[in-house]
C-alpha cells in the first residue's frame, strides 16, 4: 500500500483522543488521529511525525497523523490500516495460513457484531478480526494498550462461529518491523488477553505479522510467533 507525498513535522501535544497538535515548517497544525489507543510511548514532545494532507469543507483539521519515528523504526499509527493491508496480502498470496481462499467479503454480520471478513474457503466460511498493534516492547508485539471492551466482544463472536461449525481467526497488523513475537497485553486489558486465551483454546486461530514501513509505502511481511502462556 502505497502513501501520498507526506509532509513531516514535530509532535506537540495530544489535545483530545482523535486531535493532535504539531509543528510543520515552524507552524502549528491540528491533526486528525486515526487511532484511539494510548500510544504513550509514540507520542512525546519533539517526536518526528509524518502527515498526510487531507483538506476537505467537511474536515476540523488538515491533515491525518500516518507514521512516527520511535527507537529507529517508522511506527504507522493509522488505526483503519490493518484491513486493507490484510486484504492486499491475501490477494497476493502472501499470507501462508489463507492459501486457498477462493474470495472475501468485508463488514459482515455476525450475531450481534460485524466481523472484518468472511473468507470462503473450499471448506466452508472462515471468519477474520484484524487489531492493528503499534506497541512493542524488548521486540514484543503487545495488544491492546488500552482496554478494549470491543475487541473482547469480537472475539467471543469468532468462538461462537466456531461452535457453529465455522473457522475463525484473530490477525494482529503490527504496524512497525521490529518485533519478534506478539502476546496479549494483560497489563492494559487483563479481560482481553482472558478473552484470547479462551478463544484460542475453543479453536479460534491467533496470528500475528509484521510490517515494513517506509515514507511511500506500508506492506504486510513476516509472521511472527502468538505467544499465549
Amino acid at each position: 500500500m502505497r502513501f501520498p507525498p507526506l509532509v513531516a513535522g514535530r509532535f506537540i501535544e495530544r489535545v483530545n483522543r482523535f486531535r493532535v497538535t504539531l509543528e510543520v515548517e515552524h507552524v502549528e497544525v491540528d491533526a486528525h488521529l486515526p487511532n484511539s489507543g494510548r500510544l504513550t510511548e509514540l507520542l512525546t514532545p519533539g517526536r518526528p511525525c509524518w502527515l498526510k494532507p487531507a483538506s476537505s469543507p467537511h474536515r476540523k483539521t488538515d491533515f491525518d497523523l500516518k507514521l512516527v519515528a520511535y527507537a529507529g523504526v517508522l511506527v504507522s499509527v493509522d488505526a483503519r490500516l490493518p484491513n486493507p493491508l490484510f486484504a492486499e496480502a491475501l490477494e497476493q498470496g502472501q499470507l501462508a495460513p489463507f492459501q486457498g481462499c477462493q474470495g472475501f467479503e468485508r463488514e459482515v454480520s455476525l450475531g450481534e457484531s460485524r466481523i472484518d471478513f468472511r473468507l470462503t474457503m473450499s471448506d466452508g466460511f472462515l471468519w477474520v478480526e484484524t487489531k492493528s498493534v503499534t506497541l512493542v516492547e524488548d521486540g514484543m508485539a503487545l495488544f491492546p494498550d488500552a482496554p478494549t471492551a470491543r475487541g473482547s466482544r469480537h472475539v467471543q463472536t469468532l468462538v461462537d462461529a466456531v461452535q457453529d461449525g465455522s473457522r475463525s481467526a484473530v490477525v494482529f497488523v503490527v504496524q512497525r518491523p521490529d518485533a519478534r513475537c506478539f502476546a496479549p497485553y494483560d497489563a492494559a486489558d487483563h479481560a482481553f488477553g482472558k478473552a484470547l486465551r479462551a478463544a484460542a483454546d475453543a479453536g479460534v486461530d491467533v496470528y500475528a505479522w509484521t510490517c515494513w514501513v517506509s515514507k511511500e509505502a506500508i506492506m504486510v511481511t513476516r509472521q511472527i510467533p502468538v505467544n499465549l502462556a
